[in-house]
């Protein structure tokens, strides 16, 4: 046999770059497991540190995010909360990796994965994100290659998250978020009453365009009537506005003004003002129409 029907018959050739760069991560590998194995996890130290983790106010701050979507607002926990989580219960690694960019069809294929090395339970995703962004308009193609990195970025966090709460236990999960709640509910240092933090929270929602009344409507009640519970949801959407994961008027509509009012009002004297095309009978009568008859 030629030395050319070897080396076909052989595949592909390996560089010297990636057949060190497998090594290395074969080693990586490698050290982790026997790190975790020398260093196991206490679970008892690991609560300790969730629950003194989920009373700071910063942290249950950033703990959360709000998403609205056919007519109803989603909340869930973020990559934030679940990056602390992980470190808290120690010896679980992940990430997000590009590995395929195609410049002709304009996408990257990523996969997203975590690894909780001590108990061999591991959990990934592989997917495909457009260099298209929504607007208004509809999908706009990303062109500038820090947007595409950042559209990336923000693409691989939303499931990188989901996959490091797939492998963190669900009651440990469930705890740091129900006492992130209670944190958010007692304040940023549990002295400042409620209807002065109710109070806060209208201004603040008011600084980004969004009026009582549209509050209201969205709560279902007025802010002199709210809860705990109301607020923390209040609070988590106008960080996720402030965040620009989305808009106030995507949540609220667009705001009721002395403007639209008067529009409103003069739309509706302009139809009142047509003659009826019911009849006395209380049916449609085409003779009331005063273009009845016209052929002209």
């Amino acid at each position: 046999m030629s030395d050319e029907l070897m080396d076909r018959a052989a595949g592909p050739r390996i560089g010297q770059a990636t057949a060190i760069e497998q090594s290395r991560a074969v080693a990586e590998v490698l050290a982790q497991v026997e790190l975790s194995l020398r260093m196991p996890r206490d679970p008892v130290q690991a609560v300790d540190s969730m629950r003194r983790l989920t009373s700071l106010y910063a942290m249950a701050e950033r703990a959360f995010w709000s998403f609205p979507r056919s007519g109803s607002t989603l909340t869930g926990s973020t990559v934030h909360l679940a990056r602390e989580l992980a470190r808290c219960w120690r010896n679980v690694s992940y990430g997000v990796v590009e590995i395929d960019r195609d410049d002709r069809v304009r996408q990257s294929q990523m996969i997203a994965f975590a690894w909780d090395v001590e108990a061999n339970v591991r959990s990934s995703t592989t997917f495909i994100v457009p260099w298209l962004k929504d607007t208004k308009g509809g999908p706009k193609n990303i062109v500038d290659l820090r947007d595409i990195y950042e559209n990336n970025a923000n693409m691989g966090a939303r499931r990188v998250r989901e996959q490091i709460l797939s492998v963190l236990p669900r009651w440990y999960v469930d705890e740091a978020e129900e006492r992130c709640r209670k944190t958010l509910e007692r304040g940023p240092d549990g002295s400042q009453p409620f209807e002065a933090r109710v109070s806060a929270a209208v201004a603040a929602f008011d600084r980004i365009g969004v009026n009582v009344d549209q509050l209201a409507q969205h709560v279902g009640r007025g802010p002199g009537k709210w809860s705990p519970q109301d607020l923390v949801n209040g609070g988590i959407i106008y960080r996720s506005i402030e965040r620009g994961e989305q808009t106030a008027d995507a949540v609220f509509g667009s705001p009721v003004t002395s403007e639209t009012i008067r529009q409103g009002a003069a739309v509706a004297r302009a139809v009142a003002s047509q003659p009826s095309m019911v009849g006395e009978s209380g049916e449609f009568d085409p003779t009331t129409d005063p273009t009845w008859g016209d052929q002209s």
